[in-house]
């Protein structure tokens, strides 16, 4: 019986660890990865510079003189480098980095004493080449949810040492030639790959600087913590973003989901960006809740040249009643959202449509507001998204507007006698003010000083995809 309820808790779980859609999901093309290397090859060409070659010292039986005792000390490396090197993405692991070609060359100093009293001494120069180097890197997620990187393996070998003596006799060389390469060799193959790994560890404290939590304003923060490690195929490596948008300190989620979607084969760029309606609407979910799409409009908010001013003079010539009840006062309007905004993605076509009340007041002498009467207003916006700098940002206008009647104070009328009006205090007041907001941008993942370039951006059915190639600056 414990078995089949331990067994029944599991596929209770299954589902709910399983259906956790990404609302983000970002794509790591070659071209990226080859960028990557270029980078990662920088590090591990420093790291390479800083070799150690411990001292070398033996004595060793040389015809017809005897014994000898020889040492090679203060061994520095001169220069490094990596003519050759590739990274394979490996399918479901990581990625296969391999350095061919390689080459080395050392400066020293050398010293010899035989027949118990002769000694010598002078300084060498050592080149090493044919140096390769394979290691897989694997890319998982930390307990952050951020990447992090790790070499699983690592070899390392040297081809050829070849040694120029500076002073000395000849019979030197042949010494070296049995006894020393093999030394140094070994010595400088026990060292590669640690350094190597290293190099590879360097990229976690760069990959730390994922902004998992990236605020946007007083009211919002996005999350782009990883939902899943990342997945690797012959092309890309995937990563699965939360991608959702949280009222700052209280994350309580919506009362919807993402649903899944895929990221076209495009592979031209070095990263691709999808964002999907989810983290739109997770968005309008979050202002609506913290009470933010809500708007007081004044007079003096609307421009000096508009012959429709804000009271209840303007108004009074379309409804009687408020000229004759409320002579002479200016007034106030309050648009305020009723519910979550929706937004949809269809291609090269992005829609807000909206439901709101706008309440009408008459402002007293001593600045009470009386209530004239309330409409319910529903309207459709389209949005241009467009990316500026590290930001989503965008740009809306008015497709349409209905407005009824929700309460009247001030006896009945005709709606539709205010829709000139109310058109002109959408156009010219409250999507001015939502384009600044919208101006301002929203936070895209980043690591780092990461900069985009080349950035296109297409909206397809549910989701937006930005194409684009990096930079890192220093």
């Amino acid at each position: 019986k414990m078995f089949l309820c331990c067994w029944l808790a599991l596929v209770a779980l299954i589902p709910t660890t399983l259906s956790i859609n990404p609302g983000v999901k970002v794509k790591l093309t070659e071209k990226g990865l080859e960028y990557g290397r270029q980078l990662g090859m920088a590090s591990i060409q420093q790291r390479l510079k800083t070799v150690k070659v411990p001292d070398i010292s033996g004595s060793q039986k040389v015809n017809p003189i005897g014994k000898v005792d020889y040492s090679l000390s203060n061994m520095q490396i001169v220069n490094v480098g990596l003519p050759e090197s590739a990274v394979n993405l490996v399918p479901e692991t990581g990625v296969r980095l391999s350095i061919g070609n390689a080459f080395i060359s050392l400066h020293g100093d050398w010293r010899v004493k035989y027949l118990r009293i002769i000694k010598d001494s002078g300084s060498f120069d050592l080149n090493v080449n044919g140096l390769t180097i394979t290691t897989s890197i694997a890319i998982k997620s930390d307990e952050t949810g951020r990447p992090v990187v790790s070499a699983v393996d690592c070899g390392a070998s040297v081809g050829s040492a070849s040694i120029k003596f500076h002073g000395g006799a000849s019979w030197l060389y042949n010494l070296f030639k049995e006894f020393i390469d093999k030394a140094l060799q070994n010595s400088l193959q026990k060292q590669i790959c640690p350094l190597v790994v290293d190099a590879i560890s360097d990229m976690n404290p760069q990959l730390k600087t994922l902004n998992v939590v990236a605020q946007v304003d007083k009211f919002a923060e996005i999350e782009y913590s990883m939902v899943s490690s990342p997945t690797v195929s012959n092309s890309s490596i995937d990563f699965s973003l939360k991608g959702e948008f949280y009222n700052i300190g209280k994350h309580q989620e919506p009362p919807f989901s993402p649903s899944p979607f895929a990221l076209p084969p495009q592979v031209n760029n070095m990263l691709y960006i999808g964002l999907s309606a989810f983290t739109a609407n997770s968005a309008a979910f979050v202002y609506n809740k913290a009470g933010a799409l809500s708007l007081y409009i004044t007079d003096d908010m609307i421009p000096q040249g508009s012959p429709i001013r804000l009271n209840t003079r303007t108004f009074g010539a379309f409804i009687p009643q408020i000229a004759k009840s409320f002579p002479g006062l200016m007034m106030k309007l309050l648009v305020k959202t009723v519910k979550n905004p929706i937004i949809t993605f269809q291609p090269n076509n992005v829609t807000v449509q909206a439901s709101a009340t706008v309440t009408a007041y008459a402002i007293q002498p001593n600045s009470t507001l009386s209530p004239l009467f309330i409409l319910n207003l529903e309207s459709s916006v389209s949005a241009q998204l467009f990316v500026s700098g590290m930001r989503l940002a965008g740009a809306v206008t008015l497709n349409k507007m209905d407005l009824t009647l929700g309460t009247s104070y001030v006896g009945e009328f005709q709606v539709k006698s205010l829709n000139s009006i109310f058109q002109m205090v959408l156009k010219l007041v409250v999507i001015p003010k939502l384009n600044v907001q919208l101006a301002k941008g929203y936070p895209l993942p980043t690591l780092g000083k990461m900069k985009l370039v080349n950035t296109e951006l297409q909206v397809l059915k549910d989701y937006m995809l930005i194409g684009t190639d990096v930079q890192f600056t220093g």
